[in-house]
């Protein structure tokens, strides 16, 4: 039986459960309106993405989850499919970790700190922003065979001047990403030009 081609795909999208076709700019105005419900309390911002083997692709998920500390939480995501199966860890958590940078480049210091003046004036009363980018790994080797190559991820993130974090503290947009990764990729249109090309900061195709 021949296997069904996969096609690259790279969106530039995000989508929910209830929200599809979203651009980052739209993105921002729902974290926003998100935070200005309740300017009082404590947010985190957090970026990751995971993937998962399939036959014949390799499916990656990037989330972007604004979480309220204690009181919910509002997500998104979007995905890249490759057209082949990425059997070595270093390159996977690699891609992995080019897929979030790619995202988190769009919330640069100014879109940072838009953020940070919703709850400033509550800043005495325990008002916060923080954002992370989570990488789907961890330093303990007897647990984690991505641990050789944490410090390398790390290192790419901090760069950017943001702050990175891994297991076990980097489980909120990493558990969303895995979540959508189980699927495998079902075409259902054909895909425009746009959509076939790769991103510059996601090499290594």
């Amino acid at each position: 039986m021949k296997r069904r081609q996969i096609p690259l795909l790279h969106e530039h999208v995000f989508r929910n459960i209830s929200d599809r076709d979203m651009e980052l700019d739209e993105v921002f105005r729902r974290i926003q309106q998100f935070m200005r419900t309740d300017p009082c309390a404590s947010y985190q911002l957090v970026i990751g993405s995971d993937a998962q083997v399939h036959g014949g692709h390799t499916k990656f998920v990037t989330a972007i989850v604004i979480v309220r500390q204690g009181r919910g939480a509002w997500f998104c995501y979007r995905q890249v499919i490759l057209p082949r199966e990425v059997k070595s860890i270093q390159e996977k958590l690699s891609l992995e970790t080019s897929f979030s940078q790619e995202i988190a480049m769009y919330f640069d210091a100014a879109k940072r700190a838009q953020l940070e003046d919703i709850i400033m004036p509550h800043v005495y009363t325990g008002a916060e922003f923080h954002m992370y980018i989570d990488i789907d790994a961890g330093i303990d080797s007897r647990r984690n065979a991505t641990a050789p190559f944490v410090p390398d991820m790390v290192g790419r993130i901090e760069a950017m001047g943001m702050s990175a974090r891994v297991k076990p503290e980097a489980i909120v947009a990493s558990a969303v990403s895995d979540r959508f990764t189980k699927l495998p990729y079902r075409s259902k249109k054909k895909l425009t030009a746009e959509q076939r090309q790769p991103s510059c900061g996601a090499g290594g195709y």
